[in-house]
């Protein structure tokens, strides 16, 4: 399939809300030849990343907005856009590579359309530019309602968001300490040419100067290292895991934080690791396979322990509450275009649930960590601040790590340029039964 095709589809079928793109680019990845699946990956993060900046442009250089069977047609302009903006693609290819797409789509009446639109830009571009600096979804490549939440909550922080929101994220290895140091893995890494430093924050991290392809990473096959973000990496050690402990990983694929909880157990404890997702949890099952360690997995809803549960309390609970994802939009541009105001309320509705059905479980002197992947505080400070004044018993406990800021309830994590991604924590002890 031709590699501006495939870009289309995935967009185009984004735009509708029929998939993301982490469930599409797989599937379109093994359609495309082999030597243009990198161009694939980079068109389809580039111009979602950048999506709503260049919907100003289409806006100013199209008469009238495609119907949602030509979605397609829309993309394929976007993808161009992108690429005359951020790459070093000469005009004339990504012009004619346009055009092309548009044929391949079997559109042949938007050759021209597409053909003028693209020459127009390139006549045009600085007098467009212009028309649109004063408009904030132009410069800032975000909707507008998201800019509005970021600046409400973090405004002094907002042009370092919104700049690392717009940055391709860093590639971040977990170092597997039952396999050898940090040091020694890193020495490894030197020895294959790759560059790496240690994460600040992070014990078992190792950030690559330049990202790779996993094959290679020395031993990675063998369960030596993971690819994990930093921020992502400080939930296991935030749980202080003891060996012989009972642990429930809630929402857990695909599966990161359930091997690191078993690493740092050295597989002598027992990890239930929860999620809603049959399909999900094959891939906890491979990275856990991988690493050579075992888990109880368990396709159930977390809201409902009745269908799952065994009765027998747990002394850490994780649950890696669904989120916005506002804190990783680097690592999942699609956000900008899936996520509506309305899906705030949603989730943060679906993390208190969640909070409530799994507190029963925790024993007493216990200790849950609630995390997310959300820089907003509808989902974090105010969803624990609300659980915490519902229910009894509750100790709001400082969350021991110097990353991001202190809150109220917790710790706000916001992404950082060649650095940690966004992500909250809070950590609740369940005090003893008087």
């Amino acid at each position: 399939m031709n590699v501006r095709v495939a870009a289309a589809h995935i967009i185009a079928s984004i735009l509708q809300g029929e998939g993301s793109l982490s469930s599409l680019l797989p599937v379109y990845l093994g359609k495309v030849e082999e030597r243009d699946r990198g161009l694939l990956q980079q068109l389809c993060y580039g111009t979602l990343r950048f999506y709503p900046r260049l919907s100003c442009y289409l806006g100013l250089l199209l008469a009238k907005p495609f119907k949602a069977k030509d979605l397609d047609i829309e993309a394929v302009l976007a993808c161009s856009l992108y690429q005359l903006l951020e790459t070093r693609v000469p005009p004339h290819a990504a012009v004619n590579e346009a055009v092309a797409a548009a044929i391949a789509l079997k559109k042949n009446w938007a050759k021209g359309l597409v053909n003028a639109v693209l020459r127009r830009f390139l006549r045009e571009q600085a007098a467009l530019t212009e028309k649109l600096k004063g408009n904030a979804t132009f410069n800032s490549a975000h909707p507008a309602w998201l800019m509005q939440l970021l600046d409400d909550a973090w405004h002094e922080q907002l042009e370092q968001v919104l700049e690392a929101n717009n940055q391709q994220a860093p590639m971040v290895l977990r170092v597997n300490r039952r396999h050898g140091s940090r040091d020694d893995y890193r020495a490894r890494l030197e020895a294959a040419g790759i560059a790496a430093h240690a994460t600040p924050f992070s014990d078992d991290g190792l950030l690559l100067q330049q990202p790779c392809d996993v094959s290679a990473l020395p031993g990675f096959g063998e369960g030596d290292v993971s690819v994990q973000d930093e921020a992502a990496q400080l939930a296991a050690p935030l749980l202080d895991v003891v060996p012989g402990q009972r642990i429930l990983d809630a929402c857990c694929a695909p599966g990161g934080k359930t091997g690191h909880l078993l690493e740092l157990l050295d597989d002598k404890g027992e990890v239930v690791a929860l999620d809603l997702a049959p399909q999900r949890l094959q891939r906890v099952e491979e990275n856990l396979e991988r690493l050579g360690l075992q888990a109880e997995l368990i396709a159930a809803d977390a809201q409902d322990p009745a269908s799952w549960w065994d009765g027998r309390p747990f002394d850490r609970i994780l649950l890696d509450a669904p989120c916005s994802a506002s804190g990783v939009i680097r690592r999942h541009p699609d956000v900008k275009l899936l996520r509506t105001p309305a899906d705030i309320a949603k989730l943060a509705a679906l993390q208190r649930a969640l909070l409530q059905a799994l507190w029963p479980l925790l024993a007493d002197g216990g200790m849950l960590l609630y995390a997310t992947c959300s820089v907003l505080p509808d989902e974090n400070d105010r969803v624990i601040s609300a659980f915490v004044r519902a229910t009894p018993g509750v100790t709001v406990e400082a969350v021991p790590t110097d990353a991001g800021m202190a809150t109220s309830m917790g710790r706000q994590l916001l992404p950082q340029l060649q650095g940690h991604d966004g992500f909250y924590f809070a950590l609740l002890k369940k005090m003893a039964a008087a």
